[in-house]
């Protein structure tokens, strides 16, 4: 709607995971570099945390474009809350490809899905291929014998060697559960948290999002940077949605430039609807 107004070629700040926005802040670099030694090393197990909109999404993406040529398998559960018959037969459908499932169907036994790995595994090990299993949302795992079950997963080594990569992609809650679960922590190879991101960072993710839309002018002035930075508090999320309304807001009110008023405007308009 306000592309064209503000000669955009793309809306920057959508909460699509489109990696050509991914800016590469300090911490979110610094958490790419270990979960690809991680993958490269075949460390067995990584989990990559952080607080809600922190842009954990967006990295395991860009994390999937960069190791694909390496790992062409990539298998990704955003619904992890199953039991262990149904997350043993998930898995194992995604890594044999067979996705193409009826609507309606029994789930297979954990016996027969335990089998089907092992082979599945085996002619991934004898092909020399990798594959990445990441596991979305795992602070949503309650069930103690769920998280057993993925931490059995580990036990899978071909000759030695795992043929497999599980990340485990969740909230910071997700680091205290592992710390309960010693058997499981001590099988992490590598563990990143997301940090909320500078004001330095804030504004230069705005100037990169803006970027890969084709902007060709300055859009959202100093103080706006400033007032955007405080009220989002450095959380990529919250940066998209109070950009994107104020993008909006400007075009319908002509605005040349976004200024620090119309992002305190719009952060009060959310919060206001938000309490309704």
């Amino acid at each position: 709607m306000y592309e064209s107004y503000w000669q955009l070629a793309d809306r920057p700040f959508e909460n699509h995971s489109d990696s050509r926005f991914y800016y590469p802040a300090e911490s979110h670099q610094g958490a790419l570099l270990k979960l690809r030694y991680a993958i490269e090393n075949r460390r067995g197990a990584a989990v990559l945390a952080g607080v809600s909109g922190s842009g954990k999404t967006l990295l395991a993406d860009v994390l999937h474009r960069q190791v694909s040529a390496t790992c062409p398998v990539f298998v990704r559960l955003v619904f992890p809350r199953m039991s262990t018959a149904e997350l043993l037969a998930f898995l194992t459908a995604e890594l044999s490809g067979d996705v193409s499932l009826p609507m309606i169907r029994t789930v297979p036994s954990i016996d027969h899905s335990v089998r089907r790995l092992q082979e599945i595994l085996s002619n991934l090990a004898m092909q020399s291929r990798h594959a990445i299993i990441v596991i979305d949302e795992a602070h949503l795992i309650q069930d103690v014998q769920t998280l057993e079950t993925l931490r059995l997963l580990l036990n899978f080594d071909i000759n030695g060697t795992l043929p497999f990569t599980l990340l485990l992609v969740g909230q910071t809650g997700l680091l205290r559960t592992l710390e309960r679960m010693p058997d499981f922590e001590e099988r992490i190879g590598v563990k990143c948290l997301l940090r909320p991101l500078t004001c330095e960072e804030t504004s230069a993710y705005v100037s990169a999002r803006l970027n890969a839309a084709s902007a060709q002018r300055e859009i959202f002035d100093g103080g706006a940077i400033e007032t955007l930075h405080l009220l989002s508090h450095g959380l990529p999320r919250r940066i998209n949605r109070l950009c994107d309304l104020a993008l909006l807001v400007g075009y319908a009110e002509e605005r040349e430039i976004i200024t620090a008023d119309l992002i305190e405007a719009v952060a009060e308009e959310l919060v206001t609807v938000s309490a309704e």
